[in-house]
């Protein structure tokens, strides 16, 4: 960016990155710093009273619960025992993990689906920012354990979906340079 006295808020959406779990470490937020991240995340683009999400704080001793499901959700998959362990591990690398469970009202009259789902990207984003701005690093998870059948029956409700986690704890490590993203002159394009 060129312009020499960003907006702080712009700066902070600039500066974001993800810290994944094996780089995190306690504390993790606390109960009150997880109803402001909460917040922070209900104040995304939304349609009024219409909140198609939820999350599910996973913390302390839940981890190791966390972890043996994880385990026994890479056995399903088919993984062996040493995949399996790999990804009991990973479910306690993060000081809290939050599952992300999309609540989708299909039957809206004003909203469909496809806006629902834009909803929960941005309360995700929000989250992350607010998370940043707490000091934490955090990281969104998903993949094929979000669509593991038994990982959402332990999260989720009828009618529910395991949109994936986000993992959350203080940075280990110094900020790295970016890698992987383009450059924005290459994402934006002007239609005529």
């Amino acid at each position: 960016m060129n312009n020499a006295d960003p907006n702080p808020l712009l700066q902070a959406l600039l500066d974001r990155h993800s810290t994944g779990p094996k780089h995190l470490i306690d504390p993790g937020p606390s109960d009150a710093e997880l109803l402001m991240l909460t917040e922070a995340a209900l104040r995304a683009p939304d349609h009024g009273a219409l909140v198609p999400f939820r999350f599910s704080a996973v913390r302390g001793e839940a981890r190791a619960r966390l972890a043996i499901l994880f385990e026994q959700a890479a056995r399903a998959a088919g993984k062996d025992a040493e995949g399996a362990a790999l990804d009991h591990d990973r479910a306690l690398k993060a000081p809290v993990t939050l599952a992300v469970i999309a609540r989708l009202d299909l039957g809206h009259p004003q909203v469909p689906a496809h806006e629902q789902w834009a909803c929960i990207g941005g309360a995700m984003a929000h989250l992350l920012l607010a998370a940043q701005a707490l000091g934490y690093g955090a990281k969104m998870l998903s993949g094929a354990k979000a669509r593991s059948p038994l990982l959402a029956s332990a999260f989720c409700d009828a009618g529910e979906t395991l949109v994936g986690w986000i993992a959350i704890g203080k940075p280990a490590l110094e900020r790295r340079a970016k890698h992987g993203k383009p450059p924005a002159e290459k994402v934006l394009s002007f239609w005529s």
